[in-house]
């Protein structure tokens, strides 16, 4: 307990309060039990240091721990507990707790037999929280953290700007574009985002160093996080790497599940499981026609793509037309549903109709259809349905 505490405190005094995620402030810290999910490297660890270091005047009353210390081969959260409550610690932070056997059952216990302590839980996007025990599920409110926005980056960068609804962008694009980029070189920060700016740890990594953290987290949660919640064999999660470099050497296209599964060495519902873990890993994005999409089901997406544009550089597949359409999906995703359509390259919220491109890409795939418009890169101020794809980058 004297070596997690020793950490915790180290930990603390390194953690920076200048730049606090906008979740931070939709959450009800107030409450016994918080979970937040999300990716790894999104920064759910400072969040929950932030919020110690802000609101806790006396740190000694607060105890920060991840679940994948050696401390937790012999002792369990039980354990943890009944110190903390004998040393008078009022709330626990608990990190990663996808790794703990049995953790749902371990939290509720918590949560039951130790009333005079609140606890804040922090897991994998893999976890299926609301599908865990339900007793659990009704006493925790989960919130969902995502990577950075682009005006999320900017503002780390100490240039603010409000979040943009999307029918703001979508019906006052013109003036509100017109009024950012009049205020800085808007095309040179976006490049840089795109690159260099989902995962908020990039303030402390060059450019180099940013790529290939970025590279060993998507390896980390191949070779832990999934075997954490899932049974896999070994040769399952070498699959799964593979997978990732075949999806990231394709061009933006539909996706030919059975020749994929025949590059694999898989049959097409071992891909499609494959597909699936890493979707809920946040690594890819699948695509699906509105009708065929249930996320309990083995359906055949109609298209694969990264989650965010971060992981296609760190991998080494910059493709333009990739890197705009994944960057466009990513930041609709965040409050928006995301589908294959018919015609075109997005389709949010069963409506509006959505192609990517650069700057002279025309209306021709998408003409006369309703709700359709163009998100084209490399301009900074758009017109009529033709909108810079940066502004997206607003959205949140």
């Amino acid at each position: 307990m004297k070596t997690l505490k020793r950490q915790y405190l180290r930990l603390l005094k390194y953690t920076s309060t200048d730049h606090v995620r906008d979740l931070y402030n939709q959450i009800s810290w107030n409450a016994r039990l918080i979970g937040i999910k999300g990716a790894r490297g999104v920064g759910k660890t400072t969040m929950m240091l932030q919020r110690i270091k802000l609101a806790f005047p006396d740190p000694e009353k607060a105890l920060y721990v991840s679940l994948d210390d050696i401390w937790f081969a012999g002792h369990t959260l039980m354990d943890l507990a009944e110190q903390a409550e004998s040393e008078g610690i009022t709330h626990l932070f608990i990190d990663e707790v996808h790794r703990l056997p049995g953790w749902e059952r371990q939290i509720k216990n918590l949560y039951d037999f130790f009333p005079g302590i609140s606890i804040v839980f922090t897991g994998s996007s893999l976890l299926e929280i609301d599908h865990s025990i339900a007793d659990l599920s009704r006493r925790t409110l989960i919130y969902n953290l995502s990577g950075l926005s682009f005006r999320e980056y900017l503002e780390f960068l100490d240039i603010k700007f409000a979040p943009v609804s999307l029918t703001d962008i979508l019906y006052n694009h013109e003036r509100i574009a017109h009024e950012i980029s009049s205020q800085l070189d808007i095309l040179k920060y976006f490049q840089k985002y795109l690159k260099h700016g989902f995962y908020p740890f990039y303030t402390t990594e060059t450019e180099a160093d940013y790529l290939i953290r970025v590279n060993n987290m998507v390896s980390s949660v191949i070779d832990y996080d999934i075997p954490a919640v899932e049974n896999l064999e070994y040769a399952t999660l070498i699959r799964a790497k593979h997978l990732l470099t075949i999806v990231a050497s394709l061009t933006p296209s539909p996706l030919n599940a059975k020749a994929t599964a025949e590059m694999l060495g898989v049959s097409v519902n071992q891909m499609i499981k494959i597909l699936s873990l890493l979707e809920r890993s946040q690594i890819i994005r699948l695509l699906y026609y509105k009708t065929e999409r249930n996320p309990k089901s083995l359906a055949k997406p109609q298209k694969i793509i990264f989650d965010n544009p971060s992981i296609i550089y760190a991998l080494g597949y910059a493709d333009k037309g990739k890197v705009r359409e994944t960057f466009l999906a990513s930041m609709m995703a965040h409050s928006s549903e995301v589908a294959y359509p018919k015609d075109g390259d997005l389709l949010v919220d069963n409506r509006y109709l959505f192609e990517v491109g650069g700057a002279g890409k025309g209306f021709s795939q998408i003409k006369d259809i309703p709700d359709s418009y163009i998100a084209a890169d490399d301009m900074a101020v758009g017109f009529g349905n033709k909108i810079p794809l940066w502004l997206f980058g607003f959205l949140y």
